[in-house]
């Protein structure tokens, strides 16, 4: 078991509330999707709301519209997996029925010590960071597999 854990976080800009009959094919399915990812292999932790459901109620942004994902993975294989080997896919390939597209990377990956779990502060952090540069071992997405000893190695540019 490695030392460094994956952690990713994704936003989305939603068309209509949460509580919108837009949206309510997507929050029904929440629950299913989370549970999925929890007893998924690899899966580590995700961010929740004080009532230990999701994280759509969090205001992360400044924009009310914006929900956010956050998880922990105990690698970039096992959050691929998940991903697009999962029921999560078809879910996934609804996206432009309940998002905006984003013109932004709306996606980062970054590696935590095992055992640590990143604030939305950070990820927000890791979002303006590969949105600036690209993607590097500090913050970067599937396209680029990079590895904890590479972002070790990394000294990020701000």
């Amino acid at each position: 078991m490695s030392n460094f854990h994956l952690a990713q976080v994704n936003i989305a800009k939603m068309l209509a509330p949460m509580d919108s009959p837009v949206m309510a094919d997507f929050a029904n399915n929440l629950d299913r999707i989370n549970a999925l990812a929890e007893k998924s292999e690899g899966f580590v932790w995700r961010l929740k709301d004080e009532d230990g459901k999701d994280a759509t109620s969090l205001k992360v942004f400044d924009d009310d519209f914006i929900i956010v994902n956050m998880s922990v993975w105990h690698s970039l294989d096992t959050l691929f997996q998940f991903t697009y080997a999962s029921d999560h896919v078809e879910i996934f390939k609804r996206k432009k029925e309940w998002f905006h597209k984003m013109t932004d990377m709306h996606m980062a990956f970054w590696y935590v010590e095992a055992g640590s779990f990143p604030s939305p502060e950070e990820a927000n952090e890791r979002l303006k960071y590969l949105n600036l540069n690209g993607e590097t071992p500090y913050a970067f997405t599937f396209k680029s597999k990079y590895t904890a000893t590479e972002a070790q190695k990394y000294k990020p540019h701000f």
